[in-house]
């Protein structure tokens, strides 16, 4: 949970740019809307059927050192780094944002994305902490296949919505 809480902490800085930076740049996004919108809904695209083929580790990972500090810091610096991270919130804020973005719409944006990133991860560690013993290699392949199903027809939807 501290993991994805690292995870929601860099997702809410990077909404916070993303939405605060809309005020200065939202007239550019809106005229590079159809691009952006064409490069997020193939990157979703990539990203499901990647997910869709991907095969589950063998054995868990080994718990580190470092403690929860550790934990948290680890993914916290995963996440800031992470290029898909980046361009999902460039090319999604880009695409379903709304323009001329005021100062409390974008408080409540980016409390919104880091409070549906921290949920999600809370949802995600209980769920698996129960699942544990059910979720074999079998299943979590069936996993992969439907939720890469999922973010692929997302990456559709993107593409099939221009503006």
């Amino acid at each position: 949970l501290l993991s994805g809480l690292g995870a929601a902490t860099a997702d809410g800085g990077y909404g916070a740019i993303a939405a605060f930076g809309l005020a200065f740049v939202s007239n550019f996004l809106t005229d590079q809307a159809r691009w952006l919108s064409i490069i997020g809904g193939l990157f979703l695209c990539y990203l499901g059927i990647t997910t869709l083929l991907s095969k589950p580790a063998d054995k868990p990972a080994e718990i580190g050192k470092t403690g929860l500090a550790g934990a948290y810091l680890s993914t916290l610096g995963l996440t800031l780094t992470n290029p898909a991270t980046i361009f999902s919130f460039v090319f999604l804020f880009a695409g379903f944002a709304p323009t001329g973005l005021g100062y409390g719409q974008a408080v409540v944006m980016v409390g919104g994305v880091f409070l549906g990133s921290a949920l999600w991860w809370l949802l995600l560690s209980s769920g698996v902490s129960r699942l544990r013993h059910w979720l074999t290699p079998k299943r979590l392949v069936w996993v992969n296949r439907i939720f890469g199903a999922l973010i692929t027809a997302f990456g559709i939807v993107a593409l099939s919505w221009q503006r």
